[in-house]
């Protein structure tokens, strides 16, 4: 009798032992972010050396806002999407306003560049923005610190947008930038998902924290399965994925990203190689310039956000067996001039045509050049942020 408790107990205690090993997420892997170059920044700051010391204290102070707020959901919108279902992600396009010859004012005319207040009503973006952003400096605050509290507020808003049964977030974007009169949704809202690649990188950033378990990380796996399968088939997402400019370039990181997130390199790789590098060279003239982003009433803010996406695309690409940053087409375009392209202006040696019609900055580009610099050593980015000395250079700046 006593051998078959001791034998019961045996078996009790293999069981918490199996029921502890799956409690644990397999480590994830950096997508965007660099390993080495992490792993350099965090010894500097153990270190001591002053730079980094003062950039983690910002991220830290940063991060403990994000510890008092939310969490989010798109559930907790008072307005009803067209399917009368409040899981369904909504937004209204920002660039369209009413028609001042109509009563109404629909259908909505454009005004490119020109934001409509009445755009930020609905929360959808800004809650979804919010979470993929505050998960990101959780997610640095914990790398950098080890404490449970950065990854326990992640898991926590985590859980509750894309997760939890009462408030997730369904795994599409049938609903994004409508305008009034015209159409419920268009492909161009799928632009507003893309800070979603921030997530896996966070999740990465949070290894071995015990609130990133293997449940959460399988869920999260499964809204992206689902969420890029939507991309792939739907006509908003075929749409969106034919369109020429910057939205089909942020189209194809999402993509890229996601199938890599979710353990299909092949598919990533079979992206990369049909949909993205013909993409190139129809953005992308031989000198480096980007007609379709040129031609905006917001020129250098779209030319610098497009090769976001691309820089983007660049250090997605070898996880998939894919060299963006050298490929060329026989008549010269590809990333390497697109890149090279912005230095002039960037040295102050050339001023663009046409302003922007609203305000913008140099911090996309050069988060960019600091990413693109280490490939290509002939821009010699020493110079170009000898100009810029309020800038910080970090690497998980985009």
């Amino acid at each position: 009798m006593r051998g078959i408790r001791r034998l019961g107990w045996v078996v009790v205690l293999l069981l918490q032992a199996v029921a502890m090993a799956g409690y644990a997420a397999p480590a994830s892997p950096f997508l965007l972010l660099e390993a080495s170059q992490m792993a350099a920044y965090k010894a500097a700051y153990a270190k001591g050396s002053a730079s980094e010391v003062k950039q983690v204290k910002a991220l830290l102070a940063e991060a403990d806002q994000v510890l008092a707020t939310g969490p989010y959901a798109v559930t907790f919108k008072k307005q009803l999407p067209p399917s009368g279902n409040k899981h369904d992600y909504m937004s209204q396009a920002p660039y369209w306003w009413p028609d001042p010859t109509k009563p109404d004012g629909k259908p909505y005319i454009q005004k490119d560049g020109l934001k409509n207040p009445e755009s930020t009503n609905l929360k959808d973006s800004e809650s979804l923005t919010k979470v993929c952003e505050g998960v990101k400096a959780l997610g640095l605050a914990y790398y950098f610190t080890g404490e449970e509290k950065y990854a326990a507020r992640a898991s926590k808003l985590l859980r509750v947008f894309f997760l939890d049964a009462d408030t997730r977030m369904n795994p599409n974007l049938s609903f994004g930038q409508g305008i009034p009169g015209m159409a419920d949704g268009r492909s161009y809202g799928i632009i507003e998902s893309r800070h979603l690649t921030e997530i896996p990188d966070a999740l990465a950033l949070m290894n071995g924290a015990k609130s990133i378990d293997a449940n959460l990380v399988s869920g999260l796996k499964s809204w992206y399965k689902q969420f890029t399968q939507w991309l792939l088939t739907s006509q908003i997402g075929r749409e969106e994925g034919n369109n020429k400019n910057n939205h089909g370039t942020f189209y194809d990181v999402q993509v890229v990203d996601y199938l890599l997130f979710t353990g299909d390199k092949a598919q990533a790789k079979q992206h990369l190689e049909n949909q993205t590098v013909p993409r190139l060279a129809s953005q992308i003239e031989p000198d480096g310039s980007q007609p379709l982003e040129l031609a905006r009433t917001r020129p250098w803010n779209y030319t610098t956000m497009n090769l976001q996406g691309w820089v983007e695309l660049a250090l997605l690409a070898p996880k998939a067996g894919v060299d963006l940053w050298h490929y060329a087409t026989s008549d010269g375009r590809g990333l390497r001039q697109a890149v090279a392209w912005f230095r002039p202006y960037l040295l102050q040696q050339k001023k663009m045509e046409r302003p922007d019609v609203a305000p913008t900055n140099n911090n996309t580009i050069l988060a960019l050049y600091n990413h693109a610099g280490r490939i290509y050593p002939e821009l010699e980015v020493a110079k170009v942020f000898a100009l810029y000395p309020d800038y910080v250079r970090v690497p998980w700046a985009f």
